[in-house]
């Protein structure tokens, strides 16, 4: 008698994001913001350390090392990644958008996006992490205490409204639910504008960033939707920011 393979179990992916409204700045302003951002996140793990940018058209050009990272080069970056269309003028108020990648391959690699500069009327910003799922780099970054740091660079460098780090299948989830105006992830931040953080749950952990918000870590050990405690303790979490109005409905509840 033969026996059908064990299902391999689903490997959730993890990223950390930035996220915020119009704010008209020029390359050099983005630039300094980005170097900023790089020297922060490379403290964090040994893979975050490496970045190369991606050339704009996509896979067309030499590879451009960005680190350590040079205002210059990082300037002329910007300048070039202004959107367009193809063959037109630069559409300046969509922003500017730089990507990159690690040195890393495989299992190790990371990508980073950030489109910034953006002031066009309901247009948004983002500095977006893909951060790798499995490995040693992984076993490293997907703790609690690095991506506490990553996030926690982002918030220093880009100032944004919030920002997140968690799985795309939380997400997912999160998607389904009802429409807020920021995810609610294993790490989130949100600004001192958007209100008061409330006593929550234990084991969630609250940190400030200085004086512009206030992180929170909702537990210490890996995030995953596998465990129904960790949703449900998301959930909670969500809900109580809710009530307190640091999170905003983006459609009504039925």
């Amino acid at each position: 008698m033969t026996t059908k393979p064990e299902p391999e179990s689903h490997l959730e992916t993890y990223y950390a994001g930035a996220y915020w409204g119009p704010r008209k700045e020029s390359p050099d302003e983005c630039a300094r913001r980005g170097v900023s951002f790089l020297n922060l996140v490379a403290a964090c793990d040994p893979l975050l350390a490496h970045w190369n940018k991606i050339p704009k058209p996509r896979g067309r050009g030499r590879k451009t090392p960005l680190m350590p990272p040079d205002l210059a080069t990082l300037t002329e970056a910007f300048g070039r990644g202004v959107n367009r269309e193809p063959g037109g003028p630069g559409i300046e108020d969509l922003g500017l958008t730089v990507e990159a990648y690690n040195d890393g391959s495989g299992q190790d690699f990371a990508h980073l996006r950030m489109h910034v500069g953006s002031y066009a009327e309901g247009m948004s910003n983002a500095c977006v992490l893909s951060l790798p799922s499995k490995g040693e780099g992984a076993e490293r970054i997907l703790t609690a205490p690095v991506l506490t740091e990553v996030v926690r660079g982002m918030v220093l460098a880009w100032e944004p409204d919030w920002a997140v780090a968690m799985s795309e299948s939380h997400r997912d989830m999160d998607e389904k639910a009802d429409s807020v105006d920021a995810w609610t992830g294993w790490v989130t931040y949100l600004a001192r504008h958007r209100g008061t953080v409330p006593p929550l749950p234990a084991p969630v952990r609250i940190e400030r960033v200085e004086d512009r918000g206030t992180l929170i870590i909702l537990s210490p050990e890996r995030f995953t939707v596998s465990d129904s405690e960790h949703v449900a303790l998301a959930a909670r979490v969500r809900e109580l920011l809710y009530r307190a109005g640091l999170l905003k409905l983006l459609r009504s509840r039925p």
